[in-house]
């Protein structure tokens, strides 16, 4: 490919993923308790360590043009520890505390996870796994967030409302309408939509209209101030839909490197590390997808089990990379850039990689990181509405590799998705604490020590209630067990385009192919003992 191509194709592959990859530290920092400076330096960091993943895999994993990121997978585990007891009651230094916390956890889950692929533990694994339990599996980790979506939205309605229709408007009305060619709207409707909305909420703020008589916004860093009750009313108005409530741009160096272990040494406990631990098994089941949506895109056929387990293995070690940054997250394969492309028809792992150089450039310079830690609350919200909208949709469009007029596979997916929201939502009413400080939209994840387990052992008791109210895990067990024994032929579960080395039928390359091969034998000859 020639130079100018290669830049474009490859910005455009971040631009249009682009809430994926820094919306996660602007959810969890500020639940931990972390100041806007903190929020600016973790996602330096995500960027960073996501830059540093996507060269890794490209080169050594499944090199396909596939980008890696913060898990949303992880996102839930993650918000159960910083919302246990231990950590959330905590009066000093809270925010470092917890994400030492969450890079050990982070660090054994990855460990378990490259084990996993490497051992050849993962070739078993897919052997009874397919569509028919990813799909649900992938689809809840995007449902399960429902309870953040809206609620967040509806602290400042007259942003949020036009950012989701806007989202809609771009992505699903314009989305045939090009420029130059290029589906400009279907692309890039998520960085589209955060621009319009944020240039908006800026307009209304510089217009005062969030200004109240007798109601001063500087008030909120006085400590002393004795505030109406009206006021406090307005102040949380202002506090959601004010564009000048982060002062991180301000603050941010212009230059920053992250390195490992900058939150202090992480810390290890086996109840943390045993749900990061699930967390990476369905994270891998996520990426499974992801391999096979984009090998079907770009070579029409399925990798082999050698290139999924290679490939799972070094999720496991990025995983483990992010765990010494300190992102608050583990590293993995983002679904949504399938998506990406399908719609642009380029899958140039080379573009990809040059994006991923141009992360690690943006990492070490503060101000970009100072800039994103600055969207408002309320416009991430909208964002990640859209965006777990997407994962969801992904998901479930695995099932197309099945045979979705099944009546076996209907009841699986219809009972997996139903029991994933009616057993975590059991387990989160048991632990309901009408008195909690915690915000409403968070109150789901606090039930490791609440829960209906209750053993003489507090650490199992965590471990146990956060691991069955996290609606992934259900939804992977119930359609695991009963696709693996109610009888059904190969071609009604979808293995048939599963299966090693095998053309998916009706599932022609629609991606030009710059440098994808799958005959990698030559070059990894240790890759033949992983695949069984």
């Amino acid at each position: 490919m020639c130079a100018v191509p290669l830049i474009l194709y490859g910005i455009q592959h971040y631009f249009s993923i682009a809430g994926s990859l820094i919306l996660i530290p602007l959810v969890i920092v500020p639940a931990m308790g972390g100041t806007p400076e903190d929020t600016a330096s973790v996602v330096s960091s995500m960027l960073m360590v996501s830059g540093l993943s996507t060269l890794l895999h490209t080169s050594f994993g499944s090199r396909l043009p596939l980008i890696q990121g913060a898990s949303f997978v992880h996102l839930a585990p993650a918000l159960a520890i910083i919302f246990s007891p231990e950590f959330y009651n905590l009066k000093e230094d809270r925010f470092k505390k917890t994400m030492r916390e969450l890079q050990g956890a982070v660090i054994i889950g990855g460990a378990f996870q490259t084990f996993l692929g490497y051992s050849g533990g993962m070739s078993l694994l897919l052997r009874v796994i397919n569509p028919v339990v990813v799909a649900p599996t992938v689809a809840s980790v995007g449902l399960a967030f429902f309870a953040y979506g809206f609620s967040v939205v509806g602290r400042c309605v007259e942003i949020g409302i036009p950012q989701i229709l806007a989202l809609v408007l771009f992505a699903l009305y314009l989305r045939k309408l090009t420029v130059f060619g290029h589906r400009i709207f279907q692309v890039y409707a998520v960085p589209l939509g955060l621009a319009l909305t944020w240039a908006y909420a800026f307009l209304l703020t510089e217009s005062k209209v969030y200004n109240y008589s007798g109601c001063s916004f500087s008030q909120r860093h006085n400590a002393t101030a004795v505030l109406t009750p009206e006021c406090q009313d307005r102040m949380a108005t202002m506090l959601s839909c004010r564009t000048d409530v982060s002062n991180a741009l301000s603050t941010s160096a212009w230059f920053r490197f992250p390195y490992p272990f900058q939150w202090g040494v992480p810390t290890f406990h086996w109840q943390t590390a045993v749900v990061m631990m699930v967390a990476s098994v369905i994270a891998s089941v996520d990426s499974v997808g992801a391999y096979h949506a984009s090998s079907l895109l770009v070579a029409s056929r399925a990798p082999t089990h050698g290139v999924v387990s290679r490939s799972i293995g070094l999720e496991g070690l990025t995983s483990v990379l992010a765990g010494f940054w300190g992102t608050g997250s583990a590293a993995t394969t983002l679904t949504e850039n399938v998506h990406t492309i399908a719609v642009t028809k380029m899958g140039s792992r080379r573009a990809v990689e040059f994006g991923a150089c141009v992360l690690i450039v943006a990492s070490v310079i503060g101000k970009i990181s100072g800039f994103i830690a600055t969207i408002p609350q309320v416009i991430v919200a909208g964002l990640l509405v859209f965006m777990w909208t997407m994962l969801a949709a992904m998901g479930l469009s695995t099932l197309r590799y099945s045979e979705t007029g099944s009546s076996r596979n209907v009841l699986i997916v219809g009972l997996s998705l139903f029991l994933s929201f009616s057993i975590p939502s059991y387990f989160q009413q048991y632990a309901y604490d009408p008195s909690s400080s915690l915000p409403t939209s968070f109150q789901p994840y606090n039930v490791g020590a609440q829960g209906p387990f209750n053993t003489s052992s507090k650490n199992a008791n965590f471990a146990l209630n956060t691991i069955f109210s996290l609606h992934m895990v259900i939804a992977f067990l119930v359609a695991f067990v009963l696709d693996n024994t109610v009888p059904g032929s190969r071609q009604e579960r979808g293995l048939y385009v599963w299966s090693k080395g095998r053309t998916a039928r009706n599932e022609p390359a629609v991606v030009k192919d710059y440098g994808l091969a799958f005959g990698l034998s030559k070059y990894f000859n240790w890759v033949r003992w992983v695949g069984l």
